[in-house]
């Protein structure tokens, strides 16, 4: 059956020079040279701030329900005043600004203020701050950061997390309960809003240099605590120059959209964010997110506000789906103006895909095109993209202008390394690290490996393989490609199956821990009581039959013991971001799991295994 046409946009041609290495190994490049970049993201506000001063820049729901919003011209007269305020503070390099709270108008004002006087700003996952127990990783990235001043929504609802830091003397401001009646006494937002600039913001803002920090970013390994990512001006703005040179369709309108990626990753914080700014948008602040009693949030905005862009993590869109595919008007109003349809942060399943698609035909009868791209917290981030028409997710395109990326063989994969304007000089106060992360050409390590989409043709792109460390060895000496295979489980178990992780380091066959999707278990059980609780559904029959439908699956369409699961187990335990087994984007990290939950890998494999574990029938292997 012939598929409807692409929706038309104005992408760069694909284009490649690659560069054999005598290991066997290789450089690509685009042929495509890095056009002039911004000194720093400060021009950018500058530039909307006069030339239109009056276009909507950020939108966020006020305490009524409707939208509070802010203009071009009123963000530069902030941002001004808030880094004059933070300069009479003497806050610099060695003082920086902490924020910890989620994205608002009042946090994108507290970083460009500080961004516009070289101030470095180091937004911090709110979850270490609301969601964790111990707040180890919050001590442990301001004890790191030893900041000048701390911001924060409310200083009632982080009192808690500010006392167990025990930063006496760090002075914390806030936009709500300043006062509060909490062990904590905040600065008001408004007081920094009413400070007059004056001539030191001028000379602060003409010594931001393209090798000035900009943000310190953390990123947590699979067992390490958070480690601070340098962000310099020059990564932010050649970053943002080579996405406008391989999406010029960009600069044909003022991109809209409504996003609740965080500000403390990259991919909201840096790329979506900052493309906005690079090209006078507008960002509608969504509170919801990929999660139960949050994601109906997402639904009420999307359906009064039509983006032209959208990001989303696979998590993202798997939430969403159900109510773009049963409710017209919302399904109308998301795809109205919608260019681009845009994933990353983790392999987007196929099925997901192919409804995604089915529902953009439906309601707009053709495909609104769906891209990705690659990259990380080191790379600001991005370092491949997709400008050009891909039928099927995991392609995540070819290497921007300006940015080289090594290919070098490595247990059977080709493992991935960056250089570039865009990359890291390295990690806060970690020289370790720092030497650590790059290789004798100065190529970043990030641990990922790719290959061609189509070996006898590059110009179709690279599909992401998988992370070197994730991948592991059966006992019989045969490599476990996880990347790969998490993907096709999630596919094949779905709706029972929310994420994954895959066993079997040393081992003779293949498992499964297994996160179920709530919703999906209970769409299986109709008669199930409304309120059984998630323990309860996955001991239902129908939600256990499904997932050995899902193995048999499976291992009918393998091509080895390594390449399906023979068991799998239901976990009624939520991932811990304290054990960082989850990041706030809703990524699980295998290896922290592992760990974690070596219990239960040994409950998998025990040579009788107990009730609750699924075993795919031996006639089936």
């Amino acid at each position: 059956m012939t598929k409807p046409p692409f929706n038309t946009l104005n992408f760069a041609p694909p284009a490649l020079d690659i560069q054999p290495l005598p290991d066997g190994g290789m450089i690509l490049r685009s042929p495509q040279k890095l056009g002039p970049y911004s000194r720093c993201v400060g021009e950018y506000l500058e530039h909307w701030g006069s030339t239109t001063p009056d276009q909507l820049f950020l939108a966020e729901r006020d305490g009524s329900g409707g939208w509070q919003r802010l203009t071009y011209g009123a963000a530069l007269a902030s941002v001004r005043n808030i880094a004059q305020a933070l300069l009479d503070r003497c806050l610099s390099v060695e003082r920086p600004l902490a924020i910890l709270s989620d994205n608002s108008i009042a946090h994108a004002l507290m970083a460009l203020g500080a961004m516009h006087a070289g101030i470095p700003v180091a937004p911090v996952s709110s979850a270490y701050s609301l969601v964790s127990k111990d707040y180890v990783k919050l001590k442990h990235i301001l004890a790191l950061l030893q900041p000048g001043a701390i911001f924060v929504q409310d200083a009632a609802k982080f009192a808690p997390a500010l006392k167990a830091a025990g930063l006496s003397g760090v002075e914390v401001i806030a936009v709500a309960n300043p006062a509060g009646g909490t062990s904590v006494t905040a600065t008001p937002f408004a007081e920094l809003l009413a400070t007059r600039a004056g001539a030191a913001v001028d000379s602060a803002y003409a010594a931001v240099s393209p090798d000035t920090i900009a943000k310190i970013l953390f990123t947590s390994g699979s067992t390490d605590l958070p480690k601070g990512v340098i962000n310099t001006q020059r990564m932010l703005c050649s970053n943002q120059q080579t996405i406008a040179q391989v999406w010029p369709f960009l600069a044909e309108r003022p991109p809209v959209i409504v996003d609740w990626l965080p500000w403390n990753h990259t991919f909201g914080g840096n790329h979506n964010f900052n493309m906005m700014l690079r090209h006078g948008g507008s960002i509608y602040i969504d509170e919801g997110k990929p999660a139960p009693g949050l994601i109906e949030k997402t639904v009420a905005n999307l359906r009064e506000i039509s983006p032209t862009l959208y990001f989303n993590v696979p998590r993202g869109y798997d939430m969403l789906l159900p109510y773009l595919e049963r409710d017209a008007e919302l399904g109308a109003n998301f795809f109205h103006k919608l260019d681009l349809i845009f994933y990353a942060a983790a392999a987007l399943p196929q099925n997901l895909w192919e409804r995604l698609e089915d529902v953009t035909i439906k309601v707009r009868d053709q495909r609104v095109r769906m891209v990705s791209s690659w990259g990380s917290t080191e790379t600001a981030p991005m370092v491949t993209a997709v400008h050009f028409d891909i039928e099927r997710a995991g392609v995540i395109g070819l290497p921007t202008p300006g940015v080289e990326l090594k290919m070098v063989p490595n247990a059977g994969k080709m493992e991935l390394r960056i250089r570039g304007p865009n990359v890291t000089p390295g990690y806060f106060k970690r020289d370790d690290l720092t030497r650590a992360a790059f290789d004798a050409d100065g190529f970043y390590c990030i641990g990922d490996a790719g290959r061609f989409a189509d070996p006898h043709d590059p110009i179709k792109g690279i599909e992401f393989d998988g992370r070197i460390a994730e991948d592991f060895k059966l006992s019989s000496g045969t490599w476990v490609h996880v990347g790969a295979l998490r993907v096709q489980a999630i596919a094949a178990g779905s709706p029972v199956i929310q994420d994954c992780v895959v066993t079997g380091h040393d081992r003779e066959e293949v498992g499964l821990l297994v996160f179920p999707n709530p919703a999906g278990c209970r769409s299986l059980c109709p008669d199930a009581p409304a309120d059984l609780p998630l323990s309860g559904l996955i001991a239902q029959p129908q939600v256990r039959q499904r997932l050995e439908q899902a193995l048999g699956q499976l291992a009918g369409g393998s091509s080895g013991s390594s390449t399906y699961p023979t068991r799998a187990l239901l976990m009624e335990d939520l991932p811990a971001i304290d054990d960082n087994e989850i990041t706030d984007k809703g990524y699980i990290n295998q290896r922290a799991v592992l760990m974690r939950r070596a219990a239960l890998v040994d409950r998998l494999y025990a040579a009788e295994p107990d009730p609750e574990v699924i075993v795919l029938p031996s006639k089936t292997r």
